[in-house]
């Protein structure tokens, strides 16, 4: 599944391409991509032909398009969307070859008068598109989702006090979208990996440095995704322009099972969680010790 540098890759290339352009027409061509929209296909289109695209934004792993507001509108709305595992927005010169699962086409005109496509391709359809009305400074479908650490509003304050009163392991912090998003599973892992810290050392019994260095840790991987394209395990995930990510490639922890740690040779170990798989190195990155008075769970009776 693309992750907060991959999503972020794409909203770039977007903004350098679509700014400007106007929305000369929508083909809804599956009705899926489309279905979080409560006007339906027929009326996604009618709200999108003849809008004019002044921005692209991101918060989280959600990305839109701030449309020009009315002259009715204090603000415009927004063409919110999401790539769910496997979504792709595509850029083309038209009468380029359709994608094979080509779901939704947007025909643009470009300030200088250029014709261009751009098309939401998903081959599990488990991402998705609808429009936002009033949203362009932000969708109110995402306003509960906080900021991501390379938000330069992003508040590290803010998050330590808040991670600090938590008992949850600071693995599921880092992916708690209400307390700071876009991270994600992989990115995770490698942050905690830099970090020595296991993913279930509770919040409560870490310090604020502690968090602090982990939150640095958090935007040097995500930086240095950035600078490389992003993560592609999945092949389905490409940039605008069709391109792959390469950050897996260096990659410390995450999918690195059996292989030897890079700082002490020890083998990675991979475990369950949340119905995703956690790595980590159980020499550098040890385990919490149970709290003091914790009692363990009766055994089972057969």
């Amino acid at each position: 599944m693309p992750e907060l540098p991959e999503v972020e890759v794409v909203r770039a290339g977007l903004e350098r391409h679509v700014v400007g352009s106007t929305i000369g027409s929508v083909e809804v061509l599956h009705p899926r991509p489309v279905r979080r929209d409560h006007r339906g296909s027929t009326g996604f289109v009618a709200a999108l032909v003849g809008q004019r695209i002044e921005a692209v934004r991101r918060r989280g792993k959600y990305f839109w398009l701030a449309l020009a507001p009315a002259a009715d509108q204090q603000t415009g709305d927004a063409l919110l969307g999401h790539l769910g595992m496997s979504g792709q927005m595509l850029l083309h010169e038209p009468g380029a070859p359709d994608e094979r699962h080509l779901r939704v086409r947007f025909g643009l005109l470009t300030p200088d008068g250029r014709p261009l496509e751009m098309r939401f391709v998903d081959q599990r359809m488990f991402g998705g598109l609808a429009v936002s009305s009033g949203g362009a400074a932000l969708p109110t479908e995402i306003a509960h989702i906080a900021r991501d650490p390379i938000d330069p509003e992003f508040d590290d304050a803010e998050f330590v006090r808040r991670a600090r009163r938590r008992t949850s392991g600071v693995k599921r912090l880092l992916l708690d979208q209400g307390l700071i998003s876009g991270v994600g599973n992989i990115y995770a892992d490698e942050a905690l990996w830099r970090s020595r810290l296991h993913g279930e050392r509770p919040g409560d019994r870490l310090t604020g440095p502690v968090l602090r260095e982990l939150l640095g840790h958090v935007r040097a991987v995500m930086g240095e995704a950035l600078a490389q394209g992003g993560t592609s395990f999945d092949a389905l995930y490409v940039n605008v322009n069709g391109e792959s990510g390469y950050f897996d490639r260096s990659l410390d922890a995450y999918g690195q099972e059996g292989r030897p740690c890079r700082r002490c040779g020890t083998p990675i170990r991979r475990v369950a969680f949340m119905n995703r798989s956690s790595f980590f190195c159980p020499r550098c990155q040890r385990p919490p010790r149970s709290r003091a008075g914790d009692v363990a769970p009766a055994p089972r009776r057969r």
